[in-house]
C-alpha cells in the first residue's frame, strides 16, 4: 500500500522543520537510501534518506515551506505495482486539520465560537467561497490559539501558504485580511513561548523606522535553551589570569615547522585552548559530567565542545576524545568543524553531546567575559583575548601578555574547590606548554 513519508525529528530538540528543498520529483523512481530531500532543523541542514523502495507518487509539501510540524506528512511512496488510485484511502492535503464544526451561514460574517478551554479549536481549513488556504500546521494552530481566522490571514510563504511568523504578525495587528471578521481573542491565550507574550512586547511605544528580522528555528532554539540553563541552572564563575608568552613562542615555532602540501598545519591559541582543557579534564574527571533527575553522570570519554559563530547562531561542534589528539589534529579537525558548521552540514553526532564547551571571544579584542553553560553539560570556559599587561612577578613589576579565562560550573555538579582544581590544571599547561605535548 501506499506509505506516507513524514517530517522527520532529526534532531531531539527539534519540533518543526523547513523543507528546504526536493532532490526527487514526482513520478521517480526511490531506492532504500536515496536521498529524498534536505531539511533544515535548529541546528543545521540534514538530507532525508529513503527507507523503502518505490516512486515518487505525491509531493504534499512544496520546497521552501517553514513551520512543518515534525511526523506531518510531507509526501507519498508508492510501492512497486501501486498508481495514484493508491492514495486514494491517505490524506494528502498539506494542511488538513481536524474536523470543525459547520461553518456559520455566508448571510453575514459571525465571529467563530470561543475555542474550548482544555484544547483550542482549530482555524477553519477553508473560507466561505469553498476555496482551499495553504498553511502549514503550525500556523494552523497558532491561529487557533489566538482566536484567529486562518482566511483573515496574508501567508507569505511559497503560493501565499500561510506560516508561523504570519500568524505572528497577525497577533501584532500588522497582517491581517481587512474582509474576513477575525474570531475574538480567548480572555487568557495559551501561546508558546515564541509568540509576543507580556515580557516581549508586540509593539514598542515611540519606535522609529525598524525591520523585524524573522526568527529561523535556530534561533528559537538557542533562545529557549539558554533562557531555560539561565533560570534554572545555578551558575558559579572562576577566573584565572594565564600568561601567555611561552606559549606565543611555543606557537610561533611550531607553525614556523609545518610543512606545505599533506600534513601541513596553522596552530592557533584556541587550539592550545582545546588542548590544555583536554588535559586538565584528563585530570580532574569531575568537570566531565551532568546534572540528572537521579544522580550526576559522568562521562567516560573526554569530547570538547567549541563555540562557533554562524550566521543563524552559534552552534558547537565537538572535537571527541580530544586529550587523545596533538596539536596539529585537533586544528586541523577544528577548521573543518568550524567551515562545515557555518554551512549548515554538520551531522547530529557533531554537534549533539560533548562534556565540555569552549567559548573564545579573544579574536574580537574581548578581555573578559561570563559564559552561559550549554546544557546538559556542567561547565563551559570563556577565553578572553591576550594583551599585554602589567604583571609582578618576583617582586619586580614587568610586561607579559595576559589572557583571561572564566569558567562557568553548575554549582549542583562542578562545586568552587572542585571548579577552582580543574582552573589551576589548566592555567599551570597554558603557562608551560611543553606540559602539553608530555
Amino acid at each position: 500500500m501506499a506509505i506516507q513519508i513524514l517530517m522527520p525529528a532529526l534532531s531531539p530538540t527539534m519540533t518543526e522543520g523547513t523543507l528546504a528543498r526536493w532532490l526527487k520529483a514526482e513520478g521517480d523512481a526511490v531506492a532504500s537510501g536515496d536521498l529524498l530531500a534536505e531539511i533544515e532543523t535548529d541546528k543545521a541542514t540534514m538530507e532525508l534518506e529513503a527507507i523503502d523502495d518505490g516512486v515518487l507518487g505525491k509531493i504534499i509539501v512544496p520546497e521552501g515551506s517553514e513551520g512543518i510540524a515534525v511526523n506531518a506528512p510531507i509526501a507519498v511512496l508508492l510501492e512497486e505495482g501501486e498508481d495514484a488510485s493508491a492514495m486514494a484511502a491517505l490524506d494528502t492535503a498539506p494542511t488538513a486539520p481536524p474536523p470543525t464544526p459547520p461553518a456559520a451561514p455566508e448571510a453575514a460574517p459571525k465571529a467563530a465560537p470561543a475555542a474550548p478551554e482544555a484544547t483550542p479549536t482549530p482555524a477553519p481549513a477553508q473560507p466561505a467561497g469553498g476555496a482551499r488556504v495553504f498553511a502549514s500546521p503550525l500556523a494552523r494552530r497558532l491561529a487557533g490559539e489566538a482566536g484567529l481566522e486562518i482566511t483573515g490571514i496574508i501567508g507569505s510563504g511559497p503560493h501565499g501558504r500561510i506560516v508561523k511568523a504570519d500568524v505572528e504578525a497577525a497577533i501584532a495587528g500588522g497582517n491581517a485580511a481587512p474582509a474576513p471578521a477575525s474570531a475574538p481573542a480567548p480572555s487568557t491565550p495559551q501561546l508558546p513561548a515564541t509568540t509576543p507574550s507580556a515580557s516581549v512586547p508586540a509593539e514598542i511605544p515611540g519606535a522609529g523606522p525598524y525591520t523585524d528580522i524573522p526568527h529561523t528555528n535556530m534561533r528559537r532554539v538557542i533562545a529557549e535553551r539558554l533562557t531555560e540553563s539561565a533560570r534554572d541552572i545555578p551558575h558559579f564563575y572562576l577566573t584565572v589570569d594565564c600568561a601567555i608568552d611561552a606559549l606565543l613562542a611555543m606557537r610561533k615555532d611550531l607553525n614556523g615547522r609545518a610543512p606545505e602540501g599533506d600534513g601541513a598545519y596553522k596552530i592557533s591559541v584556541n587550539d592550545f585552548v582545546i588542548r590544555a582543557v583536554a588535559l586538565a579534564m584528563r585530570k580532574v574527571p569531575g568537570v566531565n559530567v551532568s546534572w540528572m533527575a537521579d544522580a550526576t553522570r559522568q562521562y567516560a570519554d573526554i569530547d570538547v565542545a567549541v563555540a562557533v559563530a554562524t550566521p543563524g547562531g552559534l552552534i558547537t561542534p565537538i572535537l571527541r576524545r580530544a586529550d587523545q589528539k596533538g596539536l596539529a589534529e585537533t586544528s586541523n579537525e577544528m577548521k573543518d568543524l568550524a567551515a562545515r558548521a557555518r554551512d549548515g552540514k554538520l551531522s547530529l553526532d557533531e554537534f549533539q553531546g560533548g562534556g565540555f564547551t569552549i567559548s573564545n571571544l579573544g579574536m574580537f579584542g574581548i578581555k573578559e567575559f561570563s559564559a552561559i553553560i550549554n546544557p546538559p553539560q556542567s561547565c563551559i570556559l570563556a577565553v578572553g583575548a591576550g594583551a599585554q599587561r602589567p604583571v609582578v612577578k618576583d617582586g619586580a613589576l614587568g610586561i607579559a601578555t595576559v589572557m583571561s579565562c572564566t569558567l562557568s560550573t553548575d554549582h549542583r555538579t562542578v562545586d568552587g574547590a572542585l571548579g577552582a582544581e580543574f582552573m589551576t590544571a589548566f592555567k599551570a599547561m597554558i603557562e608551560d606548554p611543553l606540559t602539553m605535548l608530555l
